[in-house]
């Protein structure tokens, strides 16, 4: 869709260099954008998660609590909310594979995975986490 959109610029110099140069500056672009998700999502996570120099045992015990409490909100989600939050984030699946092994659009996975952050939102308190 890209190149038929670039049609106007095309200068009718070197068809195939012009068309690769459109596919690689997309794949480039559709990675960082993928890079900066994973970021975001890492970041957040960061946060929940205290910083501390010590380890202790009551810091295990303590983080085993909260990752059961994940476990249980993400069994609280809707079940094709779930699945590609747990795909995405947690299996570090691509877009496209996550596409592919639900058999569904691109975009599809996009929307899931939007509303699953507004869900997460809507039903996660932060006051629970501390």
């Amino acid at each position: 869709m890209k190149i038929y959109a670039s049609l106007p610029q095309y200068r009718h110099q070197g068809l195939k260099t012009w068309m690769t140069r459109i596919a690689v500056n997309k794949a480039i672009d559709f990675k960082r954008a993928a890079e900066r998700k994973r970021e975001q999502l890492s970041d957040e996570i960061e946060l929940l998660i205290p910083a501390d120099e010590e380890y202790s045992l009551e810091d295990e015990v303590l983080s085993k609590q909260q990752q059961q409490k994940i476990r249980d909100y993400l069994d609280h989600m809707p079940d094709n909310y779930r699945e590609v939050v747990v795909a995405f984030y947690m299996e570090d699946k691509s877009y496209q594979e996550i596409a592919a092994e639900q058999g569904v659009a691109l975009k599809t996975v996009e929307s899931k995975l939007y509303r699953a952050k507004q869900w997460l939102r809507k039903h996660w308190k932060e006051e629970e986490w501390e």
